[in-house]
């Protein structure tokens, strides 16, 4: 039994929705077609309608959106960065600590939530795409769906005063 999902095009890039096993297909901003678990699709429409800054990752650490709060403190809007990957993600915000030294990615709250699967929070710097460091605090959790499935996680930050 097949049916449909649509989604109106909307400022998170989300142009539409298919059914399909074992997740959703999204037609993205290219019109190229991705499996991407229903939790996760509704996970970013809930973010998009959030005033935290939100990013969410799949299983491998993948960055799948940040919201537009979080475009004010990363320095770049999601549709001109779009998806990338850890190394790339964490490469480009280059996550500092309080100490000055560099934070390796297994020591950011999204890394813990995904790898050990329980919430984590910390206080750091990262600089923006628009060259502004930031001090941020960011907790983050993991997304765990019905039998055990590793979703990906959340993260929730906000820049310290």
């Amino acid at each position: 039994m097949a049916f449909g999902l649509h989604a109106a095009s909307g400022a998170n890039g989300l142009t539409g929705v298919k059914r399909s096993t074992p997740g959703l297909s999204v037609v993205s901003r290219g019109g190229i077609m991705a499996q991407k678990a229903i939790e996760l699709i509704l996970m970013r429409q809930l973010a998009s309608s959030l005033a935290m800054p939100i990013f969410l990752v799949d299983p491998s650490g993948n960055l799948l959106f940040y919201n537009e709060p979080a475009e004010q403190l990363l320095g770049s809007r999601y549709d001109e960065t779009g998806e990338m990957s850890t190394t790339e993600w964490s490469n480009l915000f280059a996550p500092i600590g309080e100490d000055g030294s560099p934070l390796p990615g297994e020591a950011l709250p999204l890394s813990i939530a995904l790898h050990k699967h329980h919430a984590a929070h910390l206080a750091f710097w990262i600089r923006g795409l628009d060259g502004v460091s930031r001090k941020i605090e960011a907790t983050a959790f993991p997304l765990e769906g019905q039998g055990g499935r590793q979703l990906g996680a959340v993260g929730i930050f906000w820049e310290q005063p």
